[in-house]
């Protein structure tokens, strides 16, 4: 029966009795539900714990309370049954909007061929710019609603996209205008502006830096298009000095700023994003002993992407470094068609840990609150308090520990977007 306006709700909140007057949509209740702080975790001292046999109460897509014993009149009752509920997946760095497949490399990856080879045959970042270049903008909704879709039915809630496989002002922008004419409520995404992922054939790097900054940059943000500014500093790609100009110009602009730093060799990229003041460096496998001060004392988040450098067999971040340094990690999948065909978040935890050696609490604030700060999101997703989206998922497992532990499986049984149920694998 639904509740009616007045009905009195009784929140048994540890030792204190409060009594509310609300009508509550969704209860969730005898949940192990994973509290972490609502600051930023770093390496092991991260403020992980369980709260067994907790409830929560959800209202206009926010949680209401969790508490103990929550006695309910309520539109739906959600029995976790003593599995675990956490916040909902936040993925940090994709790259989810893209036209057709690189298969083809994937063989030639198979056979041996590095990735600095597969683009000296035309292959990489300039072989998905083709095909994306020939989609419309219609095209390009499509193709994000199917990505994102199969990204929130194993958990992810929140996704940072990046555009970047235009390269060019029109579809740059139509990629851009797509993130924002998507409107699917099973997930939020947060859209970042990427023309300097590559250079354009055909042009000369000082005329296409000097169109970014000229003209890309103040259309996306005179049209609201996008939230960061992201480079690939990179060998090979852009120079520091290079990707400074175009996130000094994103700074002046208000654009957060993001950085592909140190991927494939130690170019500067690190020591750019503390420099500069970045919200995050991303990839960091050869980030320099200067980078990683630097981004220590600017408070720079390091977005670790383990299903990249597990797929392209390269090196591995320092992780103990990062941990040495205090440098928060969070946690992506970088989704994409080349160097990470990976959408699924509970993989990338998997491959966290028995990869890169993180620890599971680590692994877990690197995919929640980490990530929620990565991406200017920590006021509102990544932990489960009062006040914030009720942004929640309730998985087959009743030690959280399982999440990593079976690699490569769906752990998601329920999960909700805003108080919504989006997906849910079986009645509970």
């Amino acid at each position: 029966m639904l509740c009616q306006w007045g009905i009195n709700v009784t929140l048994d909140i540890y030792t204190l009795n409060t009594y509310i007057l609300v009508m509550i949509d969704i209860l969730i209740k005898r949940g192990k539900v994973v509290a972490l702080s609502n600051g930023l975790g770093r390496g092991y001292n991260i403020d992980l714990y369980i709260k067994d046999g907790c409830d929560i109460a959800i209202k206009d897509g926010m949680i209401l309370d969790v508490a103990k014993n929550i006695m309910e009149d309520s539109e739906r009752v959600i029995d976790a049954n003593g599995n675990v509920v956490m916040p909902g997946f936040i993925d940090a760095h994709t790259h989810a909007l893209f036209g057709g497949t690189r298969v083809d490399e994937f063989e030639m990856k198979i056979k041996g061929l590095t990735y600095k080879d597969i683009m000296h045959k035309g292959g990489g970042i300039l072989n998905t710019v083709e095909k994306t270049r020939s989609l419309t903008e219609d095209d390009m909704i499509d193709i994000l609603k199917k990505n994102l879709k199969r990204m929130s039915e194993t958990g992810t809630t929140t996704v940072e996209v990046k555009s970047g496989y235009g390269l060019d002002l029109k579809t740059e922008l139509s990629m851009l205008n797509a993130m924002r004419k998507f409107r699917e409520d099973f997930i939020d995404i947060v859209p970042t502006y990427m023309g300097a992922h590559e250079f354009p054939p055909g042009k000369s790097r000082q005329k296409y830096i000097n169109e970014i900054i000229e003209e890309h940059l103040p259309l996306v943000v005179n049209n609201n298009l996008a939230e960061f500014c992201d480079v690939f500093c990179e060998d090979g790609v852009y120079g520091k000095e290079e990707a400074r100009r175009i996130l000094t110009k994103a700074k002046e602009l208000k654009l957060g700023l993001k950085v592909h730093a140190d991927e494939l060799k130690e170019s500067g990229g690190a020591e750019l994003a503390g420099e500069i003041g970045s919200i995050s460096a991303e990839h960091l496998i050869y980030p320099s002993d200067k980078g990683l001060e630097l981004m220590s004392k600017s408070e720079v988040i390091a977005i670790m992407l383990p299903a990249t450098s597990f797929i392209l067999s390269s090196d591995k971040p320092p992780v103990g470094r990062l941990r040495e340094n205090g440098i928060p990690m969070a946690l992506g999948s970088d989704f994409n068609p080349g160097s990470s065909p990976v959408y699924s978040m509970p993989l990338v935890l998997g491959f966290a840990c028995y990869h890169y050696g993180m620890s599971v609490e680590e692994a877990i604030a690197g995919s929640t609150i980490n990530a929620a700060y990565a991406l200017n999101r920590a006021d509102r997703v990544g932990s489960i308090e009062k006040g914030k989206m009720a942004d929640l998922l309730i998985l087959d497992y009743k030690d959280i520990r399982e999440l990593p532990y079976w690699l490569g499986s769906n752990p998601v049984k329920v999960s909700l977007k805003r108080g919504r149920i989006c997906f849910e694998r079986e009645s509970c």
